[in-house]
């Protein structure tokens, strides 16, 4: 009785030892992104996250952190640099902050229209001309994905049917060099802010209009402040999605091979899935009361933007002029 009683707790010990040792094995990494669940961000980083679940067997966890819990997109961009977050997804307007050729991804009317934001994004050549511009313009991370938010619109609390229409408002935009060109060249001012704050300001009239994509005018409540969203298309809301150097430095050939995998999941699906979310956020809007404005004279937006996409480029630089090129080429 007493040997088989040492047998029984050598087995349990066993048991126990192997599940600590597999707890162990298995790691936890931060996903962060400034929107919340609900929009394209959180799609992917579900599909990120459960491709890198299956890949890796379950070794390899990733734990969301959407609604700007870890900083807005600046202060993550940071985090992810110092190796303090290990992924996250970010616009690649916001990227100009690190990056400034990054700025080329916000040329106004770059891309034609949804088709092309899709194929755009999963270009194996644009992606690696993004790549590389990041690799060799800043340091502490990689570009591992792409991803959409749809197009961006403006929203205010008066209708836009053509460009006149802008002339003299404060628009809150992203601080990139393409943005503070584009919207002085229609007549409008800039103003810089913490997405955060677009509520608030918007609600006070410290700023008369802002402008996103409409899933995230939605989810924010923004139609509170700015109930008439002009459907102007006037840029593609693209995002990047990153690894901190310290952790690609640390992983196994098997394990980034893995992680690139992961992220073409992205690439190659959240785009399309992001444009049906703008989709469904549209009627949501109309059944809310929102006012939509889709006779928008976008001719009279891209006589002004269209001789800027050339020049803007040339002047980001030269990865910003390649990428250019490659997105406009793609039919």
């Amino acid at each position: 009785m007493r040997g088989r009683l040492i047998g029984a707790w050598a087995f349990a010990a066993a048991i126990a030892s192997a599940a600590t040792a597999s707890a162990q094995d298995v790691k936890h990494y931060r996903f962060a992104y400034d929107q919340p669940r609900n929009t394209g961000y959180s799609i992917a980083g579900d599909l990120f996250a459960d491709k890198l679940k299956e890949l890796s067997k379950g070794s390899i966890i990733i734990d969301q952190y959407p609604g700007a819990q870890l900083g807005q997109e600046p202060q993550i961009l940071q985090l992810v640099k110092a190796g303090d977050i290990d992924f996250a997804i970010v616009s690649s307007a916001n990227t100009a902050t690190i990056s400034p050729q990054a700025g080329v991804m916000s040329l106004h009317f770059l891309f034609r229209n949804e088709a092309h934001v899709i194929k755009g994004l999963a270009d194996p050549q644009v992606f690696e001309a993004i790549k590389t511009m990041i690799d060799e313009t800043t340091q502490g991370l990689h570009v591992i994905g792409t991803g959409s938010q749809g197009v961006r619109h403006i929203y205010s609390k008066k209708e836009i049917h053509k460009i006149d229409d802008i002339k003299g408002m404060k628009i809150r935009v992203q601080a990139t060099a393409t943005e503070d060109t584009m919207f002085p060249a229609y007549g409008a001012q800039t103003v810089h802010m913490p997405f955060g704050s677009v509520y608030t300001s918007l609600q006070t009239g410290v700023v008369d209009a802002a402008e996103n994509s409409i899933n995230v005018y939605l989810v924010n409540k923004h139609y509170e402040v700015a109930p008439v969203l002009s459907i102007t298309e006037h840029e593609a809301n693209n995002a990047l999605v990153f690894i901190s150097d310290k952790l690609w430095q640390s992983l196994s050939a098997e394990q980034r091979q893995w992680v690139l995998a992961a992220a073409a999941e992205i690439s190659a699906k959240e785009p399309a899935k992001a444009f049906e979310l703008e989709r469904t956020a549209a009627a949501k809007l109309k059944s809310l009361g929102v006012k939509i404005v889709e006779d928008v004279d976008k001719r009279s937006f891209t006589t002004i933007a269209d001789p800027y996409l050339d020049k803007l480029a040339k002047e980001l630089g030269p990865h910003a002029e390649k990428i250019k090129n490659l997105i406009r080429a793609i039919n």
